[in-house]
């Protein structure tokens, strides 16, 4: 292996990617780039019973949405695969008996039963967290008390069996952390983890120690549910030899609610309606639909923007980034050590900035997919309108549709509290003179001529037009808030609003 960066991100294929397993993606991503390494992807598969078909896929998709594609992934493989765990079975047999072999391992052949005896004996004794380690494998039935010869016979006779790490009894275990500094651990606090399964499978904590050694890996970016972990794996490298090419370990802070109490769950999103997957995911098992970011309208150059910022900053005020720009500026020491609460309006105000700043031709696109849908034509000309217009009070590409339907859709009714408010004979008569004089007016219509044309119609009946503007957006949008509305009266054209204002004096007036 040559000394360049190389960093992994090893998700389980267990159900949909939950968007702090993205974010660990992309800081592993962006470490990567900036140092000019490469960014592997693993797919850690050991436990089979766990395994969700067409979770592999998802993760796939997910990241190909948001554009951080691995240099090496079981569908880019290199030299180092395979890079599913389920495919590298063959391999850790060897490494589990060396430790074996050095006396750092152990069978055990405790039955479920048995393990689950020894739990409730020391939860009786008021021990806090039961644990199989230095003290209590003891009193357990394993090749550390057992007899050599009848460790033998169990193993040759087939009788199931796991091999534990043997954990130090009085060592203090240190690990210098690149987000959280010197974290210090004494073995008494650890247990004797499983290593390899009764079914021949490694776990976690062996099967990725030996894969991140043998696939060069310089930099272990993941979350902090691992740093409890962390010490055990570090032993594992001690063990192994393999202490002085061990990775520098960096542990990500937790996503938080949105109060900042507690991990951010499913649970959580569901509650406060926001999404917490990054692309729709249907359960094979339950049949539960769960939306994503991409299918509740975030553009992936957002999303990737607003998650950079759950943990991260650039030391200023800078908030907007390509991820050119990520790539410049990203930095480990630019992490915060304490969890970041989730704020699902921060994801839309970032939405709403990369909306903006597409060009009225990208949006129209958008909103000519959206008619397709509702069985409506208009011109891509008429439909880019439409957008420039509308662009700056969107916060998703489906708002061009939803909230400008009515440059499309006459109103058939009116807002009750403008009609209270603003409805009068004031606007009545300026708007019966306004639609008489645009009969008259010389077409196509602007959206300087219109403005011309009401105000002169305001002044000639001697009325403010401040007093019966609200209304006068009434008669042609049916709401008393909006876009500019001179703009949308020459989108809509003289005889379109003619016809409008006239349906909403003989509609309201009637009424």
């Amino acid at each position: 292996m040559s000394n360049e960066v190389r960093v992994r991100f090893a998700p389980s294929p267990t159900g949909a990617l939950h968007i702090g397993g993205v974010r660990t993606a992309l800081y592993n991503y962006l470490f990567a780039r900036k140092h000019g390494g490469k960014f592997l992807l693993r797919i850690e598969d050991t436990d089979q019973n766990r395994y969700v078909p067409g979770a592999e896929d998802y993760i796939k998709d997910s990241l190909d949405w948001i554009g951080i594609n691995p240099d090496e992934s079981p569908w880019n493989p290199g030299d180092c695969g395979p890079y599913r765990q389920s495919e590298r079975k063959s391999m850790y047999r060897e490494y589990a008996e060396y430790l074996l072999e050095k006396g750092h391992a152990y069978y055990a052949f405790d039955t479920s039963e048995e393990l689950e005896a020894m739990r409730q004996r020391l939860t009786a004794a008021r021990v806090v967290s039961p644990q199989y380690n230095s003290i209590t494998r003891t009193q357990m039935k394993n090749s550390l008390t057992l007899p050599a010869d009848e460790v033998k016979s169990r193993l040759e006779s087939g009788e199931p069996y796991v091999i534990r790490i043997k954990i130090p009894r009085k060592e203090e275990v240190r690990l210098n952390d690149m987000v959280r500094g010197w974290v210090m651990v004494h073995s008494n606090s650890l247990d004797d983890k499983v290593l390899m399964k009764s079914d021949g499978m490694p776990t976690y904590h062996l099967a990725n120690i030996v894969d991140d050694h043998l696939m060069g890996i310089t930099h272990v970016i993941r979350g902090e549910e691992w740093l409890p972990s962390a010490p055990l794996h570090v032993l594992l490298y001690r063990y192994l030899g393999w202490e002085d090419s061990m990775p520098e370990f960096a542990h990500l802070p937790l996503l938080l609610k949105p109060d900042g109490n507690g991990k951010l769950s499913k649970r959580d999103a569901e509650k406060h309606g926001f999404p917490i997957f990054p692309l729709s995911w249907k359960d094979p098992n339950s049949g539960e639909w769960v939306a994503g970011f991409k299918e509740a309208g975030y553009l992936p150059d957002a999303f990737l923007n607003f998650l950079a910022f759950l943990g991260w900053n650039p030391g200023d005020q800078r908030e907007l980034f390509s991820v050119e720009a990520l790539v410049d500026a990203f930095s480990i020491d630019r992490i915060g050590k304490s969890g970041t609460k989730f704020d699902i309006n921060k994801a839309k105000w970032y939405n709403e900035q990369y909306l903006r700043k597409k060009s009225d031709k990208e949006l129209a696109a958008y909103l000519l997919e959206d008619l397709q849908k509702e069985n409506l034509s208009v011109s891509a000309e008429k439909a880019e309108k439409i957008a420039a217009v509308m662009k700056e009070r969107a916060t998703f590409p489906s708002d061009l549709w939803s909230e400008g339907r009515f440059m499309l859709l006459a109103p058939e009714e009116f807002d009750g509290q403008v009609v209270a408010k603003k409805w009068n004979q004031e606007a009545i008569t300026v708007l019966s003179a306004y639609s008489k004089n645009l009969q008259e007016a010389e077409a196509p219509l602007t959206a300087e001529s219109a403005k011309a044309l009401l105000e002169s119609s305001a002044e000639a009946e001697g009325i403010k037009l401040g007093k019966v503007m609200q209304a006068v957006r009434l008669a042609v949008t049916g709401v008393g808030a909006g876009p500019d509305l001179m703009q949308i009266f020459e989108i809509l054209g003289k005889e379109e609003l003619i016809k409008r204002i006239e349906f909403a004096l003989n509609k309201i007036d009637a009424a």
